[in-house]
């Protein structure tokens, strides 16, 4: 090697769980052999070869090789027995993908390279060491945080995935230590997933600082009685054998002997026949075409190649000028199977390469008419908006972008300015020799509407819900659609992904990182209106998200019926995206008046609740500081229990507050109250008026995927969250009204959850009760006490009803006794007791882990997943937090698919009684209805027999759903 030479190290056993985890299960149709993960490791080393021959990742790669780990077994766990002794064994699809993969490195002649006794990561810094000395430089192509100690000058790490390079800025920037700091940095965090033991209590921030002030760890563990800090000095010193321990080994070994010798590493052509009948033989038919091409070898043959999903491919499926289009082939004369089509699909999304410059500005209309009719031949059109605010019910429609397949974008702008904001003051011709034609408004508006509302055209959004709604407002319905958001969610709800949205998808599933609107419009002071930023920027913003939506659609569906979610997402997703738009668009008559009273008055008994505090105190002092209240309920005053957060300051969140009211202090008590009611008077009373429109209506916005239950949630402003339990929060309800001769009506699930855990714990008791109507806390506190029905004291039925509905959440002993004020052991006691009265609900709780445990999700009545991967972690209090979550997730989930289920049929139940009642608002178990006051006597049972059969026929429940409904002239009336 050279000076001047650059070598590609690529970590090839990242790389297969990578590819593994970024498809869905894939088979060989000729065999059956599982070949997800070689069909994307060949699809992303074949990306990178191809990338880095015209430097998109820097200099070109005059060296090259893709290194694996050999054995679980290495000369670390002499060191220490228990390295790595928690890996799990890999999954049984993935095993015999293995050599397959090492296979695949030698069909495209690159050097494959592991040696017994060693880890990949050993050769790849003996590798980079030895490159160095000769004077080249290195890419390592890894995100593994453990190759960034070997990141120095001509060394970088290459994250393909995100398209990000990492040399010692960004290493500091992420860990807050240069490279040549990491080896200790990680001797003192330790790795769970290696099992390397670190110092308990010290995280990469402590370590970070720690290194700072010290220098290494030896001289930190020399001075380790220096550190004030108790705990973490008492760590240290007990540690600090593990920590020397630890650091032997994190550290790579630049010394490790190489079989194959860095000159032998010197990259070439590959062989076009033997890559390509390696491809053939493993029935990649895009892929196959594309290196084919690149490399002027003949395909011949491949078309009778299949792989299939494990699963049949659902939707509507491009015709065969479509699939050979996405596959980029130019020729429509073979046949593809669906199997072979969602293959193509897969590889195209993945494997196409991002080209912004090959975006499309329309500018007009016979160039839009003939975008149209390309998604006329493909069947498929992906859309996106781009309007003047984050508004969809308020913001101007700016401009349209398309995608009809994997690269082929496009950008209609529709009202861009002079982007030096002084459109006003040009007339329109100066306009458009400025910034260019744009396609009239009426007339693009006209054109788009024959194909957004063609049945025989599917359209695909992310989020489409927004742009559903935008585009209603000019007169188009957007139907047939798919949504990559929803299905994803559908595919993969879990509190530990990063989430659904377009840019984390498509760094996970695509490996690229879209452009940012930070990145288009600036920012703070700089940010520009869209409208005003340069077409040119736009339209590769624009199409790009265009493109991105396509090829997730391209990736993600297929995995619905692969996976068993089709019913999921097609029956409680899709169908609530219109229904949802409307309930928006509608809106809630709200009476500015009366929130203008109720803040007056929230103010008044504000300033009361400040003037006690100030006596109770001593001094008067602002209740709304954390830093003045810890000072005096824990400095002045000198309450127990104080604690310090990290900042050095007395924490005085809700639970300390609570915990020394429950104690008998009454200034605590104050506090809480005052928070409350400011926060009710800042977030409704205050604010809500100015979200409201010309007509007096608040139109709130709905997240169907924000939840990993299926609940939805409501912003801009929240409607979910008004309190129904206290005085204040019913106040401010009086002011959403009905408007003069209609009334509002609120339609409830009557113990919804509890009705589900009798019929999912099968709890003959409850079910009983529930069956005959009876009080479901008064029984099950007679079952618990003893106690008669009649005549039962309050307290007992409220401490039964308080069981009831904490069992649900996981409550604990703890809780309970916070809740009730009551001793913990006689907490304790009632839950014991609960468990005795009612064995199957313990017996549901323990499979229901169990089941978890194995499947690392759990289902609701109706399909719907909620993924729990953490549920084997070894924390044990992550580990316990998603135990309870997952016991809940089955009964909350199967609740929110039932509303789900009854608001998508609500509208065809009214429309068939011939009623005209609207739907307003969902909030949790309630629906809220605006209704004519002579149809209101009529509404009322449709509404309530639609909610109470909305689980049938997927379901039959074994307990009744009941609905309490209600009309009002106000939504507090109505409750």
């Amino acid at each position: 090697m050279n000076k001047g030479d650059h070598l590609f190290l690529v970590d090839g056993s990242a790389y297969i769980f990578r590819a593994y985890h970024a498809l869905p299960p894939l088979t060989r149709k000729s065999d059956g052999m599982p070949v997800g993960a070689v069909a994307g490791f060949c699809n992303m080393l074949w990306k990178l070869v191809e990338e880095s021959r015209d430097t998109s990742v820097g200099v070109a790669p005059t060296h090259f090789a893709v290194i694996f780990d050999h054995s679980s077994t290495t000369f670390r766990n002499e060191l220490y027995a228990e390295y790595k002794a928690n890996r799990t064994a890999p999954p049984e699809d993935l095993v015999p993908q293995f050599a397959l993969i090492r296979e695949a490195v030698r069909a495209f002649d690159l050097p494959c390279i592991e040696k017994q006794g060693f880890e990949a990561d050993d050769l790849i810094a003996a590798y980079t060491c030895r490159a160095i000395e000769a004077g080249g430089d290195v890419t390592i192509v890894s995100s593994d945080k453990d190759l960034m100690q070997l990141i120095r000058p001509g060394v970088v790490l290459y994250d393909q995935m995100k398209d990000k390079r990492l040399g010692r800025d960004e290493v500091h920037e992420k860990f807050g230590v240069y490279p040549e700091k990491m080896i200790d940095l990680q001797a003192l965090v330790g790795d769970t997933s290696d099992n390397v033991p670190g110092v308990p209590g010290i995280g990469p921030k402590t370590a970070a600082q720690l290194l700072d002030e010290y220098g290494d760890l030896e001289t930190l563990l020399s001075r380790a009685g220096e550190i004030k800090q108790a705990k973490r000095r008492e760590n240290l010193l007990a540690f600090a054998d593990q920590a020397r321990l630890s650091k032997q080994l994190v550290t790579l070994d630049c010394d490790t002997p190489l079989d194959v010798p860095l000159e032998d590493l010197f990259i070439h052509e590959p062989d076009g026949e033997k890559l390509v009948g390696f491809l053939k033989a493993m029935e990649f038919v895009t892929l196959t075409r594309r290196v084919a091409a690149q490399l002027g070898t003949d395909a011949s043959g491949v078309a009778s190649a299949e792989i299939a999903v494990d699963g049949p491919a659902r939707g509507p499926d491009l015709d065969p000028a479509a699939a050979m289009a996405a596959a980029g082939s130019g020729t429509a004369q073979l046949s593809f199977t669906p199997a072979q089509l969602a293959e193509t699909r897969r590889a195209a999304a993945i494997s196409s390469v991002f080209d912004r410059s090959a975006y499309v500005t329309i500018r007009d209309a016979a160039t839009l008419s003939a975008w149209m009719d390309e998604a006329r031949q493909t069947g498929i059109l992906s859309i996106d908006t781009e309007i003047s605010s984050l508004s969809a019910m308020t913001g101007d429609l700016i401009g349209v972008s398309f995608a009809t397949r994997a690269g082929r974008a496009a950008y209609l702008p529709l009202a861009h300015v002079s982007p030096s904001g002084e459109a006003d003051l040009l007339s329109d011709k100066k306009v458009e020799e400025e910034i260019g034609p744009q396609v009239p408004f009426a007339e693009a508006m006209a054109i788009l509407k024959i194909v957004l509302e063609d049945a025989a055209v599917l359209k695909i959004g992310q989020n489409i819900k927004f742009d559903y709604l935008v585009l209603r407002r000019h007169g188009i319905t957007v139907s047939p659609f798919d949504d990559t958001m929803l299905i994803s969610y559908a595919l993969d709800a879990s509190a530990s992904l990063e989430g659904h949205g377009m840019d984390e998808l498509s760094e996970r599933l695509l490996g690229h990182k879209p452009i940012s609107y930070k990145e288009l419009c600036g920012s703070g002071r700089g940010v520009k209106a869209i409208a005003a930023c340069s077409i040119d920027k736009v339209t590769e913003y624009a199409a790009e998200d265009a493109d991105v939506t396509l090829r997730l659609w391209l990736v993600l569906k297929p995995r619905l019926a692969a996976e068993g979610l089709a019913a999921v997402y097609e029956r409680l997703e899709r169908p609530l995206v219109p229904v949802l738009a409307r309930m928006e668009e509608r809106g809630i008559t709200t009476d500015r008046q009366i929130l203008s009273r109720l803040s007056g008055r929230f103010a008044q008994k504000l300033a009361g609740l400040e003037a006690e505090i100030a006596e109770m105190a001593g001094e008067a002092f602002n209740p709304g500081s954390p830093k003045q209240l810890g000072e005096i309920l824990f400095g002045k005053l000198g309450l127990p229990g104080g604690r310090k957060t990290k900042t050095g300051q007395w924490s005085t969140d809700v639970k300390v507050l609570e915990e020394l009211a429950a104690e008998g202090h009454e200034l605590p008590r104050r506090i809480v109250d005052w928070r409350q009611l400011a926060k009710l008077k800042g977030t409704y009373t205050d604010t809500l008026p100015a979200h409201m429109d010309r007509e007096g209506r608040i139109h709130t916005s709905y997240a169907m995927a924000s939840t990993t239950t299926g609940r939805l949630s409501s912003s801009e402003p929240n409607l979910q969250n008004i309190p129904v339990r206290t005085e204040e929060g019913r106040a401010i309800r009086t002011a959403f009204v009905a408007p003069p001769g209609k009334l509002l009506v609120s339609a409830d699930y009557s113990q919804i959850e509890l009705r589900i855990l009798a019929h999912i714990a099968d709890i003959p008791q409850l079910k009983d009760a529930f069956r005959q109507r009876h009080d479901i806390h008064a029984m099950t506190a007679s079952e618990m006490f003893g106690v008669p029905v009649e005549g039962m004291p309050a307290e007992v039925r409220r401490r039964a009803k308080a069981i009831n509905f904490g069992i649900i959440y996981g409550i604990s002993a703890f809780g309970l006794a916070n809740q009730l004020s009551i001793p913990r052991d006689e907490a304790g006691l009632y839950i014991k007791r609960y468990f005795e009265r009612f064995p199957g609900i313990r017996d549901y709780m323990d499979s229901t882990k169990a089941f978890a445990k194995k499947h690392l999700y759990v289902e609701t009545l109706f399909g719907r997943r909620v993924h729990y991967p953490d549920i084997k972690s070894p924390n044990a209090s992550v580990r316990a937090f998603c135990e309870r979550a997952a016991i809940n997730a089955p009964i909350q989930g199967t609740a929110a698919d039932i509303i789900r289920r009854a608001m998508i049929r609500m509208e065809p139940a009214l429309a068939e009684a011939g009623l005209s009642a609207r739907m307003l608002l969902q909030v949790h178990d309630e629906l809220i209805f605006e209704v004519e006051e002579d149809e209101v006597e009529a509404t009322l049972p449709v509404i309530q027999k639609t909610m109470a059969e909305a689980a049938h026929p997927k379901v039959d429940l074994s307990v009744p759903l009941e609905v309490d409904a209600k009309a009002a002239g106000n939504w507090d009336e109505a409750h």
